[in-house]
Formats: structure tokens, C-alpha cells, sequence
């Protein structure tokens, strides 16, 4: 049964996507309750959803001790590639978190992916393909997580990518979207080449690219550094990383429930859980891990800086996701993985519930712009209140899901810091620490921002009586802010935290998640400060944004302290001038000589055709005149002789 459950898993979604794909697209101009295509495609891309979660769910009971079952798949010369599943604690409750946020975006895009605001209203004829590429993106996440072999994972990484490619460019009405979509493809596929070149590594030198022996496989110091800094090329494309953090932002370009599946659970979380399914190799790799802390405190405090100067209520949220995967990563840099996994389920589900209801404010007002909203507060109860555990479980205010997942990250980097407790060198620990102290004011800071500024206030624009979303919109809301507002107590459960150790071994020794210690005032000092700050500023003038205040580096701020266009300067345009030189030397050079011979043929051709052509009496004298001429030379090379 375990088996089933764990085939299913991913494999229920992936053929509800294949046979979404089989459907034809809505026909133009066509209501929704008229549109068989639609009917169709949403009855296959919730149920796949719905089948995996029940399947998540059913192993999460089931599965208590690790699992493992595989058959091999190719043998190329005693290397050999599985196809099989590796299950456990870690593993279930990251794929019920998956399959959560998956269900819940294909039940909030019937009601948002239409062209007004009711059901006899024209529809998005692509939404049969939406559906099924949604469901292809549930399917390779899951594989992800359930894959026991590091090629079947690598397969479900790359699909990924693909479907993230054309979910981001699904509205083609939007100009930006297509470029957000190239830009997110390209710059995940540079990570992944070293992402791919890490498990070649790994692989190689363990004679198989099963997940249980490549760990347990005695590799050298320098194959184990090498191969980790590689694979972590891989992480910081696939979460945004700094330096491939940069496709992320715009990546909002897509449909607000697509940005909830990327920042919630799938795409960006797959670097974080890769990682620490790998984690016992990182551990041997200190130079990996102080690489990771760094990259880990330099994306969390650049993500929570740039949020601060956004107008886009989208574009807080996404900056506000390359923070908090920083957390993510630097409590990985620091020994702790159980802490990056709770905060990852605790991320999941505060984030997605922020995207969709932003995305409701979004449905009825119109635009995504904050100085354009204020005053829904009246009008939107359900959502303010909605955003505000999502936004309170993101700043980390207690007793939110977000304030002891962020506690657990901050107390492990503290140790590593004072006790010298973390695998990698002290002063990793010291680095994610204080970053992670500085980001809880910064994060408390935007987050009350985002709040005043859209709920709060008088509205800025006048706007055509906005409301709460109707039901399909507003219970996925609703019930993600159960997770967002609870999941944190399960921390006080023995049962949770078992489960979260990761790699699991059977010692019984509990992880500690929880740490009630004086030491937690700080943060909570660092919380009320962030967030007096931005009410104080709001209170002395309504109308005017917080951000102000921040003076000359508001702009620095608002371009993420220009490295969009750092990278553009140094690898964007660069690649592109050389593509012109090669394009031009194809041109004039491969292509000058292969047509120049063919014209110089023509052109021989054409003169003998011509001579050829030459009218009668003057061919025989030509003919004769040769014949004397050939007479004439034999003559004389036979007097010679």
C-alpha cells in the first residue's frame, strides 16, 4: 500500500496533466457555462490535486520510519540509475504541503482566471492547457520530493523549469510576460548546470546515482566540496538566490495563483529541500557551507531592503519570498536542517495565502499598485483579516505559524555563533544570525506597510464598490489561514518534530524546534520597533507613503540595489554582442563562401551558355578556325620531333 500511495503521489497529477494537454482550448467568446474544454480541465486538475493530497496525507500516517523501494532503470556499465521512491517523515510532510497549495490553486483559478467578475462572463480560452500545466508542475515537485534516485529528482528539477517557463508566460496580453518567462527559464538554466554537473560528480564517483549509497559512499574531500558548490548553483537558481535571485521579482508577470505555487510550495522550495535531503554530504563539505551562509545572509537582508521601496503588492511579496528562502538556506549554513523544514512548511502556507488574497484585492480593485488602493478594509473584511494573519505569520508576531519557524532558524544560528555548534566554521553562524536579527525589523517594517497601505487610510483612487471574492476565490483563502495561523504549535508535538529530522536515523532523540528562552525577547523587540516605525510614519501622514522616509535610498531600494541591471551589464549584454559577432561571422563567413560559390557557378555557367549562344556562321568559323589551330600545332610538334 505504501508503495501505491507513493506511485500515486506524483503520478496521479502527472496524468491529469497529460490528458488535460489532449484537450482542445476553450472556444473565443465562449461563458463558462458553456465551455465543455473548461468543465473538463478543471475536473481533472483538482481531482489529480485533490488524489495527492489524500495520498500525502494517508502516507503521513502511515509512514513513520524511513521507506525505500527500487528498481533499476538503466545500467550503463555498473553505473546504475533507479527508478524508485525514497520516503520519509521530511518527505510526507513536505508533499502535503504540496499538494495543499496545489489544490488550492486550482480551485482559486476557476474563479480568477476569467475575463470579469461573473460566471456568464467570457472566459480564458487557454485554461485547459493552465490546468493541465499546473498539474504538471504539482506532478514534477512531487517527484521531487519522493525521488530515491538523483535522476529521476534531476528529471522532475527540469520539468520544473519547463512548466514554470509556461505558466509565468500564460497571459500573452501582457507585453512583460513572455520576457519574465524567458528571463526566469534562462537564468534557473544556468544553475542547473552545475546543478546537473553536482550529481555527474556524485554519481561518478559512487558508481550509482541512488540517493541511499551516493550517501553512504566514503567521497573524497575534494569530490565532496566540488560536487556540493556545484549543486548549489542549482539551489540559487531554482530559490532565488543571490546572484540568480533576479528572475524571481519578475516573474510576477504571471497570474497571482501561479506566484503562489512558485513561492509557496514548489520552484523555490525545491532548492531548500534538496539540500537537505543531501545534507549529510553538505556536512562533510564545511567550504559549502560557509559558501551557502553567505549567499544565505546576503539574499535575506538584499530581499527584505527591496521589498521596503515596492508600490507593486506583488513585488513586496516576491522580495518578501527571497528573504525568507534566505532564512531557509542559512539555517541549512548553520547545521539545521528541521529548522529550514519548518520554516518551509511554515512558508508555504503564510505566503500562499498572502498571493491569494492578494490576488483577490487584485480581482476587485483592478490594479496591483498600493497607491492606488487603501480604505478596503470596510469593504474587504474577510481578505484584511485573511492578510493580516498571513502578513503577522510573515513578520513573525506570536503565536503565528511564522514566529516559531523564524525562532528556530534564529536560536540554531545563535548556537552555531556562541557555542561553535554548526558544522561550518563560527563566524557563518555569527553572519546568519545577525542577518536574520536585522531582517525581523525590516520584515516587520514592509509588512505593516503592505497593511496600511492597502487596507487602511481613505482609498487614494475612487474604484467601483470593491468586495469580498466570491466562494471559489475566498475558501481557499480561508482555510490557508488555518496552516498560516496554527502550524506553529505543531512544533510542541513530538510526532511533527520526529518527523523533521532529517537525515532520519533511529535514535529517538528529538529535534528541538521550540526554544522558550529569554533570548526570544529579542526578536520580539526587533518585531515592535520594525513595525512602530512604519505606523508612526503612516500615523503622521495617511496619505503619504511610508517608504519616504527612507530618502535617496528609496530608489536604490526599489531596483534591489541595481543588480538587475549589474547583471544585465556584465552577462546580458556581453552574451548578446557576441551572438551578433558569431551571427555575423555565420553570415559573411560560412554562409558567404557556401552562397559565393554558388553564385561564381551560375555566374561560369551563364558565360559558357552565352558563348554557346553564338549564331551559326560565326560557330563553324570558330569551329574551323580550332581545327586549323589543333592542324597547326601537330605540324609543328611533328617537325620538332
Amino acid at each position: 500500500m505504501t508503495g501505491l500511495l507513493a506511485a500515486a503521489l506524483p503520478g496521479v497529477p502527472l496524468l491529469a496533466g497529460l490528458l488535460g494537454l489532449l484537450l482542445p482550448p476553450s472556444p473565443r467568446g465562449a461563458a463558462t457555462g458553456e465551455d465543455r474544454a473548461r468543465r473538463a480541465a478543471i475536473g481533472l486538475g483538482v481531482a489529480g490535486a485533490a488524489v495527492a493530497l489524500v495520498a500525502a496525507v494517508a502516507l503521513l500516517v502511515r509512514v513513520d520510519h524511513p521507506v525505500e523501494a527500487a528498481t533499476t532503470w538503466v545500467d550503463l556499465g555498473g553505473l546504475r540509475v533507479t527508478l524508485g521512491y525514497r520516503l520519509d517523515g521530511a518527505a510526507v510532510l513536505v508533499a502535503t504541503a504540496v499538494a495543499a497549495v496545489a489544490l488550492a490553486v486550482q480551485v482559486y483559478s476557476i474563479g480568477y482566471l476569467k475575463r470579469g467578475p461573473h460566471d456568464d462572463v467570457e472566459v480564458d480560452h487557454r485554461y485547459p492547457p493552465y490546468a493541465a500545466q499546473i498539474s504538471l508542475f504539482t506532478a514534477a515537485m512531487l517527484t521531487v520530493v519522493v525521488a530515491g534516485d538523483l535522476i529521476l529528482l534531476l528529471v522532475g528539477w527540469e520539468v520544473m523549469g519547463i512548466c514554470s517557463y509556461l505558466l509565468i508566460a500564460h497571459d500573452r496580453r501582457l507585453p512583460e510576460a513572455p520576457a519574465a518567462a524567458m528571463k526566469a527559464f534562462l537564468v534557473t538554466r544556468v544553475g542547473d548546470v552545475g546543478f546537473l554537473l553536482g550529481i555527474a560528480l556524485l554519481g561518478v564517483s559512487a558508481g550509482s546515482f541512488r540517493i541511499a549509497d551516493v550517501l553512504a559512499h566514503h567521497h573524497s574531500t575534494g569530490t565532496l566540496t566540488a560536487a556540493c558548490l556545484l549543486l548549489l548553483a542549482g539551489v540559487a537558481g531554482k530559490s532565488a538566490q543571490f546572484p540568480l535571485h533576479t528572475w524571481l521579482p519578475d516573474a510576477m508577470a504571471g497570474p497571482t495563483p501561479i506566484s503562489a505555487l512558485i513561492h509557496a510550495a514548489t520552484m523555490v522550495a525545491a532548492g531548500v529541500y534538496a539540500v537537505a535531503r543531501l545534507f549529510p554530504l553538505f556536512a562533510q563539505a564545511p567550504a559549502a557551507l560557509a559558501v551557502l551562509g553567505v549567499m544565505a545572509a546576503v539574499t535575506l537582508l538584499l530581499g527584505a531592503f527591496a521589498a521596503t521601496a515596492q508600490d507593486d503588492i506583488k513585488r513586496v511579496l516576491a522580495w518578501s519570498t527571497v528573504s525568507q528562502i534566505g532564512y531557509m538556506t542559512g539555517a541549512l549554513a548553520v547545521g539545521a536542517p528541521a529548522a529550514a523544514l519548518f520554516h518551509l512548511l511554515s512558508h508555504a502556507a503564510f505566503k500562499a495565502l498572502l498571493f491569494l488574497a492578494a490576488g483577490a484585492v487584485i480581482h476587485a480593485v483592478g490594479t496591483t499598485l498600493m497607491s492606488r488602493m487603501g480604505g478596503l478594509r470596510g469593504s474587504m473584511p474577510v481578505t484584511f483579516w485573511c492578510m493580516a494573519i498571513g502578513l503577522g505569520a510573515l513578520a513573525g508576531v506570536p503565536p503565528l505559524s511564522g514566529f516559531w519557524s523564524k525562532d528556530g532558524v534564529l536560536a540554531a544560528a545563535e548556537a552555531a555563533a556562541l557555542d561553535d555548534a554548526g558544522p561550518g566554521p563560527a563566524w557563518v553562524g555569527w553572519l546568519v544570525w545577525l542577518a536574520g536579527l536585522l531582517g525581523v525589523a525590516v520584515t516587520a517594517w514592509y509588512a505593516t506597510r503592505l497593511l496600511l497601505r492597502t487596507f487602511l487610510g481613505a482609498t487614494r483612487i475612487p474604484l467601483a464598490e470593491p468586495h469580498d471574492p466570491p466562494a471559489v476565490l475566498r475558501w481557499p483563502v480561508l482555510l490557508l489561514a488555518v496552516p498560516a495561523a496554527l502550524l506553529g504549535l505543531a512544533a510542541f508535538a513530538p510526532w511533527f518534530t520526529d518527523r523533521l529530522r532529517m537525515p532520519p536515523d533511529a535514535s529517538g532523540e528529538a529535534v528541538e524546534l521550540v526554544h522558550l528562552a529569554p533570548n526570544l525577547l529579542f526578536p520580539l523587540v526587533l518585531l515592535l520597533a520594525g513595525a512602530g516605525v512604519a505606523w508612526a510614519g503612516w500615523r503622521r501622514d495617511p496619505a503619504a507613503d511610508p517608504a519616504r522616509f527612507l530618502g535617496p535610498l528609496r530608489p536604490v531600494f526599489a531596483h534591489a540595489f541595481r543588480l538587475d541591471d549589474v547583471q544585465h551589464a556584465l552577462v546580458v549584454r556581453p552574451t548578446t554582442a557576441l551572438a551578433r559577432v558569431v551571427r555575423a561571422g555565420d553570415e559573411l563567413g560560412v554562409d558567404g563562401l557556401v552562397e559565393g560559390s554558388g553564385r561564381a557557378a551560375v555566374g561560369l555557367g551563364g558565360g559558357l551558355a552565352a558563348v554557346h549562344r553564338a549564331a551559326l556562321p560565326r560557330a563553324a568559323a570558330a569551329v574551323l578556325a580550332g581545327a586549323l589551330l589543333i592542324g597547326l600545332a601537330v605540324a609543328l610538334i611533328g617537325v620538332a620531333a
